[in-house]
């Protein structure tokens, strides 16, 4: 399955049932875990393949490929949520009941630093869970904690490795 235009192919399988072959997908359903928050979102470019570097240069989606997405939906979910303008100096105007719903959900709410700094850039991390090439569809999660921090140490020895 390739980044690129959504083409899809119906193929049969045994017993009469159908497999839905992704050819090319550009968008996918990922899930922010401790937000307990999933949307459809533009996946903008694979970064990261443990299995074989080639599937990252041929911008190939399977299962346990590393991606960035469009982090919009995740910012604009969290800034009507939290009241926490994210990339922005200062929230919307709301209503007083609103404001007191806000400060309510922030009493005990932290976002993680690495996540605030990625939906500011307007680029997440996640990992494809989902086997496109068997269901058609591209589905995720977003990156978070040990498994963030292991993946960008990746990218980074990745990065430093390329231009020495």
């Amino acid at each position: 399955t390739k980044l690129g235009g959504k083409r899809i192919r119906i193929v049969r399988t045994r017993g009469g049932n159908q497999k839905f072959r992704a050819l090319r997908l550009e968008t996918g359903n990922f899930s922010w875990g401790t937000e307990a928050y999933t949307q459809k979102t533009r996946i903008v470019d694979v970064v990261f393949n443990a299995s074989n570097n080639e599937l990252v240069r041929t911008k190939t989606l399977v299962k346990g490929a590393i991606v960035q997405i469009d982090a919009t939906p995740f910012r604009t979910f969290y800034n009507a949520h939290y009241g926490a303008a994210l990339g922005k100096k200062e929230a919307d105007k709301v209503s007083r009941s609103v404001q007191n719903k806000h400060n309510q959900r922030n009493k005990n709410h932290t976002l993680c630093a690495k996540i605030e700094e990625q939906l500011a850039s307007g680029r997440v991390l996640a990992c494809i869970s989902s086997r496109p090439g068997q269901s058609g569809r591209a589905d995720g999660y977003i990156l978070e904690g040990a498994e963030y921090d292991f993946y960008a140490k990746q990218l980074h020895k990745k990065h430093h490795k390329k231009h020495a």
